[in-house]
């Protein structure tokens, strides 16, 4: 099992900390308000620790549970801290209305966030195609990611698994623009074809 730490405190972070506290995972919740910080890791429970902003992380794996909107100012923030980490940059870079992206052509957040952070550390773009109230409802569900560090890759992967979910890799982190693309198509559908948020992307593999 893998050391985690889960920087953020809303309802994404809560349902990852919690899937992985149920996957044996030691984790650690990190957060600007310790009070809230540590609420969560009470709620969470399984010896779930509360961790200093700004601090190195205790996890190996450090999921970056901000909006991106501060995604970029985080790690800047953390600087040499994050160094020898694996990244999960699980954030939507559309604008307000979700019909499109802020992040200009020829990039992506992930792409940015990895800009800021160490050479010794990699980012994994994951979990942003899944809704937080259905991570939470502990289905079986897919997870795309994308990077380019293949081992950053193999352990995100082999944590996602551990989460009762089934990890599935679209490409090195120039691909994280489409996976982000994804989050306006879900919305889309969830408030017209669907007509429910109750939903998740997946695939289907045939035999």
């Amino acid at each position: 099992m893998s050391s985690v730490s889960i920087i953020g405190l809303g309802s994404m972070g809560r349902a990852i900390g919690a899937r992985a506290v149920e996957g044996g995972h030691a984790v650690e919740v990190v957060g600007r308000d310790a009070a809230k910080a540590e609420d969560l890791a009470a709620a969470l429970g399984g010896g779930a620790t509360v961790g200093t902003f700004g601090a190195v992380p205790s996890g190996d794996i450090v999921v970056l549970a901000v909006p991106y909107a501060s995604a970029v100012q985080v790690v800047a923030h953390y600087g040499d801290a994050l160094a020898g980490k694996f990244i999960i940059d699980i954030s939507n870079t559309f604008n307000a209305d979700a019909t499109g992206l802020v992040i200009p052509e020829g990039t992506s957040g992930a792409q940015e966030i990895a800009k800021a952070i160490p050479a010794s550390a990699h980012v994994v773009k994951a979990f942003n195609t899944v809704f937080g109230h259905v991570l939470a409802q502990g289905r079986p569900l897919d997870v795309f990611l994308a990077g380019d560090d293949a081992r950053a890759k193999a352990d995100v992967s082999a944590f996602i698994e551990s989460l009762g979910l089934r990890p599935l890799d679209v490409g090195g982190l120039e691909m994280a623009r489409w996976l982000e693309g994804v989050g306006p198509l879900l919305m889309g559908l969830a408030r017209n074809g669907a007509g429910t948020f109750d939903i998740a992307l997946g695939v289907d593999l045939p035999g």
